[in-house]
């Protein structure tokens, strides 16, 4: 090989070792770079017990895989082992992999708070076992667990019967997939809505799976999804509310717990935790189990979006007393403060508003180290922390106000600060571009804030990270990042003097019909110099890549290695190694610009109607796009990602068989491989009994065994490879220090060791592919392990036809070898066949992951045609 074949593998593992180490980096921002933890774990006060609640028969016989149980601890537990209940029906339902003894946190602060009203409200909370499945990965047990729910449901308020004001509906609690099992409950044929009234979910993936690897999971997707679109009008009485977890869960991104948006479903909320402060900080939680919908709906909204300081009050009063012999001080004046520390005297600072209104738009007051309870209990107020309090009206939005007052009450040991001042709106906004998306970090957009107020709003303009630089502080400075088309606002309190760093990034896409702007707001001080400093953070911007297309990356590394595979067969007299022709093959421009044609294409209707003339599924491609404008570009990201992906992957593949090889080597001399018809009668009695496996029990099970057979062949044949080399080099320096002619030697041996050589890089290629394929059905292996004492065969099994296919294909590709593929008919149209499959695996694969074995199958089988054809 010349200098410059040489130089070409160096610089392709350059290349693709760049593009891995961009992938990593992505990773460690969507694994590692997040805000700190700031949730407290919860604590037992006695002794947690779990009561399983007996099932009827024909439901025990239909379920044995699953339980019910009801959530008790100390006393308490005791009293309810007779099950004569008297509290409000909770029913929790875990998630994925999901433990039923997860109820504890919730049971346990719940019966605390009913401590504190002496028992007047209480929570009686159960809890489903649902077996700890894996129903994010495999969905053919959702419609049962499903069923199981609602059957727990009738056993539940069966145990109310007997009261004199026995509760008709229960409310839900679902954490990850247990909430979208609950929304499912809705789609069972003989389900009443009026047995749930309340539905929370916590961290449910809502829009789409996280993974899709199985028809069953997207088909259930599909039918709940749709019957909440169809049938909207009908969950009117339903109290829906969605927490997604933020950029801390790493395994279902905040923008897959929002429920679809529906103006006709006004009783739906989706909120980001990072938004909710303080949501368990006081009892009036027990108002949210009530008949009226809209009560419910309000106590949401008042909880988790505005988030005042003060109890919720269905029919606040208009009229307040102000009690006390306190000091009224008038404050004349458009800015003012106020600090105190160890006052035994209260006062009313009253604020005239007609000599403001033709000056000034808004008024906002602020407080600092305030006891909650006494501050702005009139209006509205924003709080962001225990110590922190903000409230701002819009005066035109009060014509009729003349005064505000604000009550200061006594502060014997305690110092706090207030401020207020009158503003006009456009002197406090300022609009930011922000740089664009490839400009990596290398250039900023900043501007200069000299702070003469306590409140600015900087807006800003299809943003990616914002660095805000604070200089000359005298108090602890919040800022506050409002997304203004979802509930995903983030709040920042830096300390002094600091330099607070905010990433600027969005759990949702803005809606086409959406203009406005997100907004940054700066709760500032009057003797302050701010530096807002925007700029693209490369890492998060590889961060959100992996965030919100990581399940897609199967399908990116499976079509390249599908494409080497291609290449490999096309030069099959001289096959070069897998990392050679994936350089060589795998290229963007062979696929992408096909995919981004054909989606230009259905734009037109004509083009549309022949597409489902043809009965074609719908492009993934199409769905994305229209959801994010830079998808095309993102998906050539994607590529190349696999492509890095996919070369590192082989790399190491190949080298632990060679080490595991020379391990076998060394414990086990190698025998002669007997070269034997591609079917006998030995090989038809172990192809027969592994269908019969794939049919009888589990798919994944009978491929799982064909790969571990494939890769004992392989690593015997990797053994025999590196003992003919080792022998032939032996041969080699002998016959040089006998002096004996290189003719001599038999061209014969030379041309076998060739061609087992390269049947084994074929090998090695088509083990890579299959291995791709064993992980994607590896969870129904593992559900149907799980749950092997209650059934030996898995219903409904995903891979159960593919399965006895990948049987029958590698059994005899397994003992095939190149020279019965270079003279067939078929090596041509096989060698092309992979690269319209890429397209196809890119443009139906993306969103459902569970048709990548499909296109691999396909590829396979025109192999092992083309050995007998």
């Amino acid at each position: 090989m010349g200098r410059a074949g040489r130089r070409l593998p160096a610089l392709a593992a350059l290349f693709y070792g760049a593009l891995a180490a961009l992938v990593l980096l992505g990773v460690q921002d969507v694994m590692f770079l997040y805000e700190e933890n700031r949730c407290s774990m919860t604590y037992m006060y006695e002794y947690p017990e779990y009561l399983k609640i007996k099932l009827p028969k024909k439901t025990a016989r239909r379920y044995p895989a699953y339980e019910l149980y009801l959530y008790g601890e100390g006393s308490y537990a005791e009293e309810n082992k007779n099950l004569l209940l008297t509290g409000i029906p909770v029913l929790f339902l875990p998630g994925n992999a999901g433990s039923y003894k997860q109820v504890r946190s919730l049971g346990s602060i719940a019966l605390r708070k009913a401590e504190d009203v002496d028992f007047k409200y209480h929570f009686n909370f159960f809890s489903v076992n649902f077996n700890e499945e894996l129903v994010a990965l495999y969905g053919g047990s959702l419609q049962q667990q499903t069923k199981f729910v609602h059957e727990c449901i009738k056993v539940i308020l069966k145990l109310y019967r007997d009261q004199e004001f026995a509760p008709s509906s229960v409310a839900i609690v679902g954490h990850s997939m247990g909430g979208l099992v609950a929304r499912a409950l809705l789609t069972l044929k003989n389900f009443k809505p009026e047995l749930i009234n309340l539905l929370i979910t916590q961290a449910t993936p809502h829009t789409a799976p996280v993974m899709p690897l199985d028809k069953y999971l997207t088909d259930f997707y599909t039918a709940v999804n749709n019957h909440w679109i169809l049938k909207a009008q009908d969950l009117r009485n339903l109290t829906t509310l969605s927490v997604a977890g933020g950029f801390r869960d790493y395994q279902v991104r905040s923008g897959l717990a929002f429920l679809p948006r529906l103006s006709q479903h006004d009783s739906a909320l989706s909120v980001v935790s990072s938004a909710v402060p303080r949501a368990w900080a006081s009892t009036d939680h027990l108002s949210i189990i009530t008949e009226d919908p809209k009560k419910r709906m309000s106590v949401l909204n008042h909880h988790f979006v505005r988030h005042p300081a003060k109890m919720f009050e269905e029919n606040p009063e208009a009229f307040t007393n102000l009690t006390g012999a306190f000091m009224w001080i008038t404050v004349k004046g458009s800015k003012w403060t106020y600090s105190v520390y160890n006052d035994s005297d209260g006062k009313y600072f009253a604020f005239p508003l007609e000599s403001h209104r033709k000056s000034y738009s808004h008024v906002y007051c602020e407080n600092s180290m305030l006891v909650r309870k006494y501050f702005f209990n009139v209006w509205s107020c924003f709080l962001f922390s225990f110590l922190f309090k903000v409230v701002m009206l819009k005066l035109p939005d009060y014509p009729s106000l003349s005064h505000i007052v604000i009550q200061v009450p006594p502060a014997v040991g305690n110092k706090y600060t207030l401020g207020c001042e009158f503003f006009k709106e456009d002197s406090r906004t300022v609009q930011l571009p922000v740089t664009h998306l490839f400009s990596f970090g290398l250039s900023s957009s900043k501007i200069l804030l000299n702070s003469t107020g306590l409140i600015y709003n900087v807006q800003l303009q299809h943003f990616n990270q914002v660095r805000m630089l604070q200089r000359f502080l005298r108090k602890p400075s919040v800022y506050r990042l409002h997304i203004p088309w979802s509930y995903e606002d983030s709040i920042t309190v830096a300390k002094v003097p600091s330099l607070a760093e905010i990433s600027a990034k969005l759990h949702i896409a803005q809606p086409h019909d959406d203009s406005s702007l997100p907004q940054l707001i700066i709760y500032s001080s009057p003797d302050c110099q701010y530096e807002v400093i925007l700029k693209t953070s490369l890492i998060q911007v590889l961060g959100q890549i992996v965030r919100f297309h990581a399940g897609a990356f199967p399908v990116y590394i499976v079509s390249n290695i599908l494409l080497t595979y291609g290449g490999q067969l096309s030069t099959l007299r001289s096959t070069g190694n897998f990392s050679l022709e994936l350089v060589r093959t795998a290229k963007p421009y062979k696929v992408e610009p096909l995919i981004s044609i054909v989606v230009f294409l259905q734009g037109f209707n004509w083009f549309r109607e022949i597409w489902e003339s043809l009965s074609l599924p719908e492009v993934d491609a199409a769905v994305l796009s229209s959801q994010d404008a830079w998808f095309p570009l993102v998906s050539l990201i994607l590529f190349l990602f696999g492509t890095g992906i996919a070369y590192w992957s082989g790399v190491f593949f190949s080298t632990s068989l060679r080490l595991f090889s020379s391990l076998w080597l060394t414990l086990i001399r190698p025998t002669e491989l007997q070269k034997d018809k591609l079917i006998t009668p030995r090989r038809l009695c172990g192809m027969i009994p592994l269908a019969l496996v794939s049919w009888t029990t589990c798919g994944a099970f009978a491929v799982l065994i064909i790969y571990l057979q494939y890769l004992f062949k392989v690593l015997k044949g990797h053994s025999k490879e590196t003992s003919q080399n080792s022998s032939t080099h032996t041969v080699k320096a002998q016959s040089s220090v006998d002096s004996i002619p290189e003719a001599t030697q038999s061209p014969s041996n030379n041309k076998t060791l060739a061609e087992a050589v390269n049947s084994l890089k074929m090998h090695i290629t088509i083990l890579n592919l299959f291995t791709w394929i064993v992980l994607l059905n590896l969870p129904s292996l593992i559900y149907w392990l799980k749950n092997l004492r209650y059934n030996v065969r898995l219903d409904p099994d995903p891979c159960r036809s593919t399965a006895v296919i990948l049987v029958c294909i590698l059994e005899i590709l397994m003992n095939s070898s190149t020279s019965e593929v270079k003279s067939s008919k078929l090596l041509k149209i096989a060698a092309k066949v992979p690269l319209p499959l890429s397209v196809a695996m890119l443009a139906f694969g993306r969103m459902h992951l569970y048709r990548v074995p499909h296109f691999v199958t396909f590829s396979l089988l025109l192999h092992v045609l083309c050995c007998f054809v």
